[in-house]
């Protein structure tokens, strides 16, 4: 067995090259979301821009909405066979999807096939992701000594923003070397095409991984799972641990997190009406003060325990989203403040840190080694991929309806007050569990 002085060593590499894979494929996964707006004009039909942009919400959606069966698939697999041989199968799968993405007819020339072909793809890369994040975490917090588990595991959770600063650099690189006209007829297929070159370096990077010493240990002792999803939805314990977590956090974590870190990018566009290259920049700069947020947040949580970092950050976002985003209006209009904004763009990024940094540790801490992969992948991404996934669609149609910028943002506020209470009632401390269980 591994020892706790030991494993700072041994899985120092074993984690940068986790995380650094995990980077990848939320790049991939946000280049969509990132050109939400320019795909709502080239894969529906014309004419309706309101109603494009919101086609090519749901669309962004649906990645999210197949996240939970991505969780079971690979979820069984990373408990089966290991985590390490399931990394590999995630990151080629959403390669291949992100690739296709690339190479896709627009509806000027294929009509409905289009749009079809894209949802198809979509989907592909959610259930990609769906396997993706229980792996990364569970192997992570597996490499980890328990005194840093929330800072390394915090790692995970902010690849996401990672991987969404990533995409918008590269958009805005190819931007700015195209041009306006260019890109929108056919540079925008450049950042997809060009993540072939990650999924190569992913897919080497992830061939040099070692597999996890838990799940070794596990292979050593013969107490591999035969039978993963069964031992973890046919015992009440877990199921009411998956429960917990879906109430507590994940519900309403994905939500805080788009709301935070993705639809700022919408809301810059339309309404308030910015080009995507200066939408983009901000969001950029933005991104990139807030990224140091998120492992300080997992260093806290190390600290003081996960619960309170996460309730706070909860009830942060329930009690500021409404006045941030007025606020972020107010800096655009009548001419771009830059300092202002990005200052807003930054304080919505800090609610996000305090969810999102100590999520996993939680996650992994609440179930045994057994079966970690199978069960943290369903409260997840079902709570990310349903109730945060359709956050941009819901929040923007609602504004639509009701003609108001704002009247959307009460589905987040909600959200995020729901669960700060709910987790103020049930959630547990977890931060000294033991995880080789």
């Amino acid at each position: 067995m591994t020892t706790d002085a030991a494993r700072p060593r041994q899985g120092a590499r074993a984690i940068a090259a986790a995380v650094a894979g995990t980077v990848f494929e939320w790049f991939d996964f946000f280049l969509y979301g990132s050109l939400a707006v320019v795909f709502g004009r080239q894969f529906f039909p014309p004419g309706h821009e309101t109603a494009g942009l919101l086609s090519a919400l749901a669309v962004f959606g649906a990645g999210w909405v197949v996240r939970p069966l991505g969780a079971l698939v690979f979820g069984r697999l990373g408990d089966r066979i290991g985590r390490r041989r399931t990394f590999l199968i995630t990151i080629v799968l959403m390669g291949i999807a992100t690739v296709g993405i690339g190479v896709l007819p627009t509806y000027a020339k294929a009509g409905l096939l289009a749009p079809a072909l894209l949802v198809a793809l979509r989907l592909l890369q959610g259930i990609a992701v769906g396997g993706e994040f229980g792996g990364a975490a569970t192997y992570v917090a597996e490499h980890s000594t328990p005194a840093r588990r929330g800072l390394n595991t915090s790692l995970v959770m902010g690849t996401g923003t990672l991987g969404l600063l990533l995409a918008l650099g590269t958009i805005t690189a190819c931007r700015g070397a195209l041009g306006e006209a260019a890109f929108e007829q056919w540079g925008w297929r450049l950042p997809f095409l060009a993540s072939v070159l990650l999924l190569a370096l992913s897919v080497y990077m992830r061939l040099h991984l070692a597999e996890s010493p838990a799940f070794e240990k596990l292979q050593r002792e013969g107490r591999v799972a035969a039978s993963p999803l069964r031992e973890a939805f046919g015992d009440r314990r877990h199921v009411k641990a998956m429960l917990l977590a879906l109430a507590t956090m994940t519900a309403a974590q994905g939500v805080v997190w788009n709301a935070g870190q993705y639809f700022p990018l919408v809301f810059l566009q339309k309404p308030l009406g910015l080009d995507v290259g200066t939408a983009g920049g901000l969001m950029m700069c933005a991104l990139l003060l807030a990224a140091p947020l998120f492992p300080l947040a997992g260093w806290l949580s190390d600290r003081i325990g996960r619960r309170p970092v996460i309730i706070a950050g909860f009830l942060l976002a329930a009690s500021t989203l409404l006045p941030a985003f007025r606020l972020l209006a107010a800096s655009v209009r009548p001419e771009l403040a830059w300092l202002p904004a990005l200052a807003v763009l930054w304080w919505l990024s800090l609610p996000v840190a305090l969810v999102c940094g100590p999520a996993s540790a939680y996650l992994v801490e609440l179930f045994p080694t057994r079966i970690r992969y199978s069960a943290i992948g369903l409260p997840y991404h079902l709570g990310n991929g349903w109730f945060g996934g359709f956050m941009p669609l819901a929040t923007a149609a609602v504004s639509a309806h009701y003609h108001s910028d704002f009247a959307g943002l009460v589905y987040p506020t909600a959200m995020a007050l729901i669960c700060g209470l709910l987790a103020l009632w049930l959630m547990p401390e977890t931060r000294l569990q033991d995880i080789d269980r």
